[in-house]
């Protein structure tokens, strides 16, 4: 057992460094656009984003998840029909698609809910959507051989690109929120023709029915599961747009990157998952397995968790040695959000561990039904708590959401596919996480403020040793191993 979570330790570990480099390069834009930007005008970006997170799914219909189902196993065609189906199905899909968001970006920029004046975003917007996802399929293939070190220098350029044209045109040139379109673009586009030979290698142009079918029946259910996830995520951009003002949105967006470590865990670990539960759903002691890694991620989700919550003031506040603030001053009145949306990252990171059981028998269709019901819950949570309490209403409806993804995962998952999660330790860990919380939100603010910070981190660690969470002796044979 303990060589398998060492191979998802190595796998993570390859994934994590590029994506913490990634985003943290990502995450350096975020004083740049704070500094430079309007709340206003951050929020009109925000926004425009949060609906290409929506339409990435209509691109893609799901086929990526797809591929890695059926080229994991090759039960039905070859490998390079398994790697040509979903491909071509995704660029000829999202092709119409953006052609025709690029065509009449005009007449659809009340969509996007932008002045139809700024209709050149949504033709930056059709381009970054089409290249983005003709690439999924290709970035799939890497992870599916464990090319992890060339996945990650590929994406890694990508990101260095994007963040090098944002700095040149917003710093250096003075050009307004186009210029983050226009960077994104550039990235894309070269992203794409790195990855072209990889393409061109593994491309058949043939039509196996048996694989389209098979790969259709598993790949659809991943559209409305895929639109209502993105609902949890993004929605709340639009409906604060249509409640407040970009400003509010500006704002919210600013504060709601700070929860960037949780999500650079989250994605991590997610990367690296996939893959391995898929590879080893045989093995003997394989729900073991998954029920340690569930708690490994837990007490480490909880204490980035914590840490972030603690100190995530003197983060944003803190000052910048050439101008302005890590998160510029107007956008601190955000900040209350912050633990909310961490909250909301450790509950999903919890059940995208317990999508293995799913996953491993084919049980996909339940996922429209667990994302549907936490998109309405969203949707539903943000129209009646937005007006009372403005963004931080919409911080408690995505956490609340990611709590009803997580329990309706984690029933369907256990009917088809039960493992023995060890409850009594992930109790203690959370009864540990409020009670620090509890001791930090009681504290006086005073003198040896960071003292008590530092305490309460500290308390939480060794309760995880001396509650019986972890053991010392556990600890010192998985390091050995």
């Amino acid at each position: 057992m303990l060589d398998k979570i060492k191979s998802l330790s190595k796998d993570t570990l390859i994934y994590g460094t590029s994506t913490i480099v990634g985003r943290f390069l990502n995450f350096l834009l975020v004083p740049v656009y704070t500094n430079l930007f309007l709340p206003g005008e951050f929020g009109v970006v925000a926004n425009i984003y949060a609906y290409i997170a929506i339409l990435n799914v209509f691109l893609s219909i799901g086929l990526e998840s797809g591929y890695f189902k059926f080229a994991s196993t090759l039960e039905v065609g070859s490998e390079k029909e398994n790697f040509s189906h979903p491909f071509i199905g995704i660029f000829l899909n999202s092709f119409f698609i953006s052609a025709i968001l690029f065509l009449f970006s005009k007449d659809l920029s009340f969509l996007f809910q932008v002045d139809p004046s700024k209709d050149y975003l949504i033709k930056y917007t059709a381009l970054i959507l089409f290249f983005d996802a003709i690439v999924l399929v290709p970035f799939a293939y890497l992870r599916l051989q464990h090319k992890a070190k060339q996945f990650a220098t590929i994406r890694v350029i990508s990101i260095v690109l994007n963040v090098i044209f944002n700095i040149i045109l917003i710093v250096v040139l003075k050009q307004g929120i186009e210029a983050v379109f226009i960077s994104n673009l550039i990235a894309s586009a070269v992203t794409f023709a790195v990855l072209l030979p990889i393409i061109l290698k593994n491309l058949k142009i043939s039509f196996n029915r048996k694989l389209w079918s098979e790969l259709l029946r598993f790949s659809l259910p991943y559209i409305p599961a895929g639109i209502s996830s993105n609902i949890v995520q993004v929605i709340n951009r639009p409906i604060l747009t249509a409640l407040t003002n970009d400003s509010t949105v500006g704002i919210y967006q600013a504060n709601y990157r700070l929860g960037i470590f949780m999500m650079l865990f989250v994605s991590m670990f997610d990367f690296a998952w996939r893959p391995f539960f898929l590879q080893n759903a045989k093995e003997p002691n394989a729900r073991e397995i998954y029920s340690k890694v569930m708690t490994i991620f837990v007490i480490a989700a909880s204490f980035i968790f914590l840490a972030l919550t603690l100190f995530i003031e003197n983060i944003a506040t803190f000052k910048l040695p050439f101008k302005g603030y890590l998160i510029g001053k107007a956008y601190w009145g955000g900040l209350e959000i912050v633990p909310l949306i961490l909250l909301g990252y450790l509950f999903y990171g919890m059940y995208i561990n317990l999508m293995a059981g799913i996953y491993i028998e084919k049980k996909t269709k339940y996922l429209p039904y667990i994302t549907g019901l936490a998109a309405v819950v969203n949707i539903i949570a943000n129209f009646l708590l937005i007006p009372v309490l403005n963004m931080k209403g919409s911080a408690i409806a995505t956490a609340l959401s990611y709590f009803i993804m997580l329990a309706g995962i984690y029933y369907a998952s256990q009917k088809h596919y039960y493992i023995k999660y060890e409850f009594k330790k992930l109790g203690l860990i959370f009864l540990s996480l409020a009670f620090c919380y509890f001791i930090f939100v009681i504290s006086s603010q005073d003198y040896g403020y960071w003292f008590v910070k530092l305490f309460v981190l500290l308390v939480f660690t060794s309760s995880v040793f001396f509650l019986g969470v972890v053991d010392f002796k556990s600890v010192r044979k998985l390091i050995k191993h």
